[in-house]
């Protein structure tokens, strides 16, 4: 027993007070030196960029290792499953490899070509569409047909200073800055080769390493705390495994549908704009709207009425993909509403950009269940049970948490007792 209990309460005041002046000391100290702060952030990112790399590949690749380990367990007898692992992460970098290979033997001579035939042949074809809406269309309406030919020629003298005053010394600029830009993209490479055999590390010790982090997890907190932490991390797991795996998917099938309708109705540039479709329908919400613009400028300069085809074929694909292809894949991976979605998409596309754009939904959907967890674990020590109750009535879904059943009446009339 405690001989001194009056010094408790000083005790704790002082601890409390101790702890807030520090704290209070280290926002300031972030606040004055954020700058510093990001710059230290920066360039230990830097460093540690192999890793960042060798991660994000390990984890995309993680569902192929999986996969190839399953089926070669279940295929080959048991003497020879210690093979097993070894071949299942050999196999699953040589699928990567071969699959961003394979993309970029499809889209970059498309692209090349591309950018070849549009700067040879883009007056003539700009031209030619003027003279083709303003006879066409505008035939009968003189004033219209001046407008369009006074445009154009603005726009041409416009293009024709920007690119004498702009692009040329800009690329002089390019030019002889161009010994740093090689050497960024030796540094980007041999990151990535890193990258690439901190990969193989990490799906190799895959298992290792998930059981050494609950270890040290459960080492300094508490079970229940730890039990948790445990269980929302395997949500977020799922949540980015499922939508991004998912979202990968259905962009590819998405590009496979626009490339042979493109085939079939002989849209020019047709790998290329299936490819570009494809890639940014992986963007959330924004992705369809974000792959018709350059796709359909492709088409127009080689073809007006094409493109009007092609716009429609992309309204009407988009609504394929949106009502029954990715329902059908994705579900309500999320549980976000069309506005958290919004939200979270321009939150963190404006944050890391294009990368932000693509895992802001899936982060944001891992922020707000942990949010509604707690909140709702906050109305259950408040006694709030029948708010949360209502809530669930109106709003809930079968995945939201709900406070503990009350125990029984005999437990209470003991514990009183």
């Amino acid at each position: 027993m405690d001989k001194r209990p009056h010094i408790k309460p000083y005790l704790y005041a002082m601890l409390a007070g101790f702890g807030a002046i520090s704290l209070s000391i280290l926002l300031f100290f972030l606040i004055y030196r954020f700058k510093g702060l990001g710059d230290a952030v920066s360039e230990l990112a830097g460093i540690l960029m192999p890793f960042i790399y060798g991660g994000a590949i390990a984890y995309a690749l993680k569902p192929v290792c999986n996969f190839l380990d399953r089926s070669l367990r279940q295929a080959l007898p048991p003497r020879y499953h210690r093979v097993v692992g070894p071949v299942s992460v050999t196999g699953s970098i040589l699928f990567g490899i071969l699959l961003v290979y394979a993309l970029l033997l499809m889209i970059i001579p498309q692209l090349y070509n591309s950018i070849l035939t549009l700067s040879a042949t883009l007056p003539a074809r700009l031209d030619a569409l003027v003279s083709w809406l303003s006879g066409q269309y505008f035939a009968d309406n003189e004033m219209i047909r001046n407008f369009l030919i006074e445009a154009y020629d603005a726009l041409s003298e416009s293009v024709g200073k920007w690119v004498n005053n702009t692009m040329v010394p800009y690329m002089q600029d390019l030019v002889s800055g161009v010994g740093q830009s090689v050497w960024n993209a030796i540094i980007g490479v041999k990151n990535l080769l890193i990258g690439l055999f901190v990969a193989v590390y990490l799906l190799a010790s895959r298992r290792r390493f998930a059981h050494q982090a609950k270890i040290l997890l459960y080492s300094v907190i508490k079970p229940r705390w730890a039990g948790l932490i445990l269980d929302e991390l395997a949500y977020a797991d799922r949540m980015f495994g499922g939508f991004i795996n998912g979202k990968l998917l259905d962009s590819a099938i998405i590009g496979v549908l626009c490339y042979i309708v493109c085939l079939i109705v002989n849209f020019p540039s047709a790998l290329l704009v299936s490819a570009i479709v494809g890639i940014t329908n992986v963007i959330p919400f924004f992705g369809p709207f974000i792959g018709a613009v350059p796709a359909t400028l492709l088409i127009l300069i080689e073809d007006p009425i094409k493109a009007i085809w092609f716009v429609l074929f992309i309204l009407i694909l988009q609504q394929l993909d949106g009502n029954v292809i990715g329902p059908k894949i994705l579900g309500n991976t999320t549980g976000l509403s069309s506005f958290w979605v919004l939200f979270s998409i321009l939150l963190f596309g404006g944050l890391w950009g294009f990368v932000g754009m693509i895992v802001g939904v899936p982060l944001f959907a891992v922020i707000y269940d942990m949010l509604k967890k707690l909140i709702f674990h906050g109305l259950c020590l408040n006694g709030q049970q029948q708010m949360l109750l209502d809530y669930h009535e109106a709003f809930g879904d079968p995945d939201d948490p709900g406070c503990p059943p009350p125990p029984p009446a005999h437990a209470r009339r003991g514990k009183t007792q």
